[in-house]
């Protein structure tokens, strides 16, 4: 069952990604897009390792997502992506363009057919102003068709500001 959580920056997406994953019953594995590429985001991926449970497994891959998902699923697995956008970015910033519609392609086809549960964490872009740097226009543009693509193919989506969940489509929490 694909689930997608949305917000902003320091909304509560993770943090409620993280406990509907340790409520779910099933065994869990993080799959983390992050690249720590500076102290800053160092402590950040620190931060969240803290607050996850030691049990939890955990899977580090930057660009293939889809098939990462595939490899880790299975009907008594909770899957916990965090996030999509860092994700996106990484793709962004490869020489290669046609790899964005590739791994979007895999991720989108996949979705909805994966055993388990599968958390899907990302941040919510679009409720900003138009941003004036071409790479950051086509991320923020990207962001907003990947999250439509898969609100279509998810069972709950659920927007979360100041740690509150919103639920957009699906059953309650």
């Amino acid at each position: 069952m694909p689930e997608l959580i949305l917000g902003g920056a320091r909304s509560g997406k993770s943090r409620l990604a993280e406990k509907l994953a340790a409520e779910s019953g099933l065994k869990v594995v993080y799959i983390a897009t992050s690249q720590p590429l500076d102290g800053e985001m160092r402590a950040r991926v620190a931060h969240h390792r803290a607050r996850r449970p030691e049990h939890w497994g955990l899977v580090e891959e930057p660009l293939e997502l889809a098939r990462v998902l595939r490899e880790n699923a299975a009907a008594d697995t909770c899957l916990l992506v965090d996030c999509l956008t860092l994700w996106l970015t990484n793709l962004l910033m490869l020489d290669d363009p046609a790899r964005l519609d590739e791994e979007r392609e895999a991720l989108l086809g996949c979705i909805a057919v994966l055993p388990g549960r599968v958390l899907l964490v990302s941040n919510e872009t679009g409720l900003g102003v138009v941003p004036l740097g071409e790479l950051t226009r086509r991320y923020v543009d990207e962001a907003g068709w990947l999250h439509q693509a898969l609100a279509e193919r998810c069972e709950r989506v659920i927007f979360t500001v100041a740690g509150l969940p919103m639920i957009l489509k699906g059953d309650p929490l």
